[in-house]
C-alpha cells in the first residue's frame, strides 16, 4: 500500500523513479507510465492483501493498528531505501 504511493505519484506528475523494471533493478529510473503502472498492481496487491486474504475489518481498532503499523514500518524502510538517491538519509 505505501510503495503503490511515490511510484504513483511519479508518474502521474510525469517524473521518471525507480522501480524493478530499471536498470539496473530498482536503482536505475523507469518511465513515469510504467511508474503508473507499477503503483496501480501495488494498490491492488494491497487491497486483496487486506480485503480478501483473512478477514480485516475496518472498523475494528485492532486490525487499523496493526495495518498502520505496517505501514508505518514500510514508509520508514522506504525513506530509508530512497533517501541514499535523494540525499534524504
Amino acid at each position: 500500500m505505501v510503495n503503490a504511493i511515490p511510484h504513483f505519484v511519479s508518474g502521474v506528475t510525469g517524473h521518471p523513479f525507480q522501480s524493478p523494471f530499471a536498470t539496473p533493478p530498482g536503482e536505475g529510473l523507469s518511465s513515469a507510465t510504467v511508474n503508473v503502472l507499477w503503483g496501480a498492481l501495488n494498490i491492488v496487491f494491497a487491497y486483496l492483501l487486506l480485503c480478501r486474504v483473512g478477514t480485516y475489518e475496518l472498523r475494528r481498532t485492532g486490525h487499523v493498528l496493526v495495518a498502520g503499523a505496517g505501514a508505518l514500518l514500510m514508509a520508514v524502510m522506504l525513506a530509508h531505501a530512497f533517501g541514499r538517491f535523494y540525499g534524504g538519509l
